[in-house]
This record gives structure tokens, C-alpha cells and sequence, in this order.
């Protein structure tokens, strides 16, 4: 599990697995929504991941007993162990760059809820500042070769700078909900409510300037 997209499944197996054994349908099934949110999610490399996860301990089947009246046995449920809770836990506290890449950020944003509050708002600063990166270099392009594109891929240029400068939005309030929740007493444990701070994304872009 050493290259980037083994490190996002194994998060999203364990981080999966962590809050409900599961068998391996209900886990693709899961899986997919998870992780089809954010990449294409390719079935053939999820039994290759559980089978390295078992080979090191980190979850473990159950075999359900014989059903007696059909004679037959249900599917396998895979479980997460004690080791497994562990590597969980070190992979959520991992807060550098990889993290806040397009490849894995989603997956980190999922699991908020067991990443402690430094660790949170330390990945959404840092996902902000790569965008913020890429905001320039997209205006920078866009600057150099506007009078040379035609009116399709100008307005498809523009279509993604406007992407990119919403998600900005979206994480500046997520960055103030965390910030505001570290200096609540008793509180900065909690990861902010994103539906908040999209509402109050919403609302302030309705709001004219002059009341606000």
C-alpha cells in the first residue's frame, strides 16, 4: 500500500470497515459512492487491497455459520482489527501534501469526523493553498492566451477557474467554522457542519455588499 491511489483505497477500506463490518458487496457498493464522488473506482483493484490488508492483519473475515435450512453459507463479512483501528488512525493524523491532492483529499474530507481538529484544519489550509496555486496559474494562462482561443474553450477555461474559485469559497468557510469551533470551549473536537458552511456561503453571496 506504498503508491498514492493504494494509500486513498486502504483509507477508504479502513475508514469504511471502522464504522461497520461489512461483506464485500456492501463494500464495493459503499466504496463506490465513496470514492466515485471524487475518482473512477476500478472494482479490479479492490480485492488485491483486501487481500494485503488481511496479509497484514489490518481487518479480518468472519465466516457466517452454515445456514440450515439452505445448506449453504453467507457471504464473508470483513471486519477491521485492533491493528487495523491503529493504521486507521495513523493514516487520518497524516496531514502533508499528499493529502490535500485531488487524488485523496475527498477521501480525507469523508473521515473528518475521526481527524482530530489540528489535523482537519491543517489538510483544509493546505488544499486552499494548492487551489489558490492553481487559481493563478489558470488566470496567468488564461491572461496570455485569451485573444488566441476561440469562444468554446474560453468559456470552458472560465467554466473551471469559476469551479476552482468555489471551491475556494467553500473552504474559506470551512476554515472559519474550524477555527471558530477550536476557540468554543469544550468544542474543538467537533468537525464544523459542512452544510453550514455552505448555507453561509449561499447566503452571503445572495446578500448585497452594502447590508452586509
Amino acid at each position: 500500500m506504498t503508491s498514492s491511489r493504494g494509500g486513498v483505497l486502504e483509507l477508504a477500506v479502513l475508514g469504511s470497515l471502522h464504522e461497520t463490518p461489512l461483506h464485500g458487496y456492501e463494500l464495493r457498493k459503499r466504496l463506490n459512492t465513496l470514492l466515485g464522488m471524487f475518482r473512477a473506482f476500478s472494482y479490479g483493484s479492490l480485492y488485491p487491497c483486501l487481500r494485503g490488508l488481511l496479509n497484514d492483519g489490518l481487518i479480518a473475515e468472519e465466516e457466517p455459520p452454515e445456514d440450515t435450512v439452505l445448506g449453504r453459507r453467507s457471504k464473508i463479512v470483513y471486519k477491521i482489527t485492533a491493528e487495523g483501528k491503529e493504521r486507521l488512525q495513523e493514516l487520518l493524523s497524516q496531514s502533508g501534501p499528499s493529502s490535500w491532492e485531488d487524488e485523496s483529499f475527498g477521501i480525507h474530507f469523508a473521515f473528518f469526523r475521526h481527524t482530530e481538529a489540528e489535523v482537519r484544519l491543517r489538510i483544509l489550509e493546505g488544499r486552499r493553498s494548492r487551489l489558490e496555486e492553481r487559481l493563478d496559474r489558470v488566470r496567468e494562462a488564461l491572461a496570455r492566451t485569451r485573444e488566441r482561443l476561440d469562444s468554446y474553450t474560453l468559456e470552458l477555461q472560465r467554466h473551471g477557474l469559476e469551479s476552482v474559485e468555489r471551491e475556494v469559497r467553500w473552504l474559506n468557510e470551512l476554515i472559519d467554522s474550524e477555527r471558530r469551533s477550536r476557540s468554543a470551549p469544550g468544542e474543538g473536537d467537533h468537525p464544523p457542519d459542512p452544510a453550514q458552511a455552505v448555507q453561509e456561503q449561499t447566503r452571503r453571496a445572495d446578500t448585497p455588499e452594502a447590508d452586509r
